[in-house]
């Protein structure tokens, strides 16, 4: 089975439980729980090692986990997945489980993922009204993630899935440049 079929099969497995009519966890809760255990983990090539290691035994490892997931606060919801991963020796591919389980608590609540990047970081009234037309453009509930890239001139380029809405200024230089061109 491959790696990203392993992280689905993990990660859908998990947001059943934090969506389903029962559930003792917040979506949003487990996605931050899940990702700070996560950035623990590689934080620390010792703890990596020792959770990776067929040399140590699963009850150990379940020990040390225990002891983190005490330390982070994390819920018993999480503490639980995380123990089923070191039973199934599924440690190793934990950070791609948090990815692809964020994205699945997205769709499963209905939200779209949009990449946002900016030539400098924009502020907050700048960053709802982007968000707010990109919700309108595609009809969606729109999560941005937002980063600035320094090889932008001026302007945002907004990525939803494989749809790019580039309003940077560079792009906007282009259309300019052929529009005279054309004339």
């Amino acid at each position: 089975m491959t790696s990203s079929a392993i992280a689905s099969r993990y990660a859908n497995a998990l947001v059943d439980v934090v969506t389903g009519n029962r559930a003792a966890l917040d979506p949003r809760q487990a996605e931050r729980e899940l990702r700070s255990f996560a950035d623990t983990l590689a934080a620390s090539g010792a703890l990596q090692n020792a959770l990776i290691s067929p040399a140590v035994p699963p009850a150990r490892k379940r020990a040390v986990v225990g002891r983190i997931a005490e330390i982070l606060g994390l819920s018993q919801v999480i503490r639980n997945f995380l123990f089923v991963l070191i039973d199934h020796r599924r440690t190793p591919a934990l950070r791609d489980i948090t990815e692809t389980f964020e994205l699945a608590v997205d769709e499963r609540l209905g939200f779209t993922r949009a990449d946002i990047r900016s030539a400098q970081d924009m502020p907050e009234p700048q960053r709802a009204a982007l968000v707010s037309r990109l919700e309108r453009m595609t009809g969606k509930r729109v999560r941005p993630l937002f980063a600035v890239d320094s090889e932008l001139i001026g302007g945002a380029v907004a990525r939803i899935g494989s749809t790019v809405y580039d309003g940077s200024v560079k792009a906007q230089l282009v259309t300019l440049g052929r529009r005279l061109a054309a004339e």
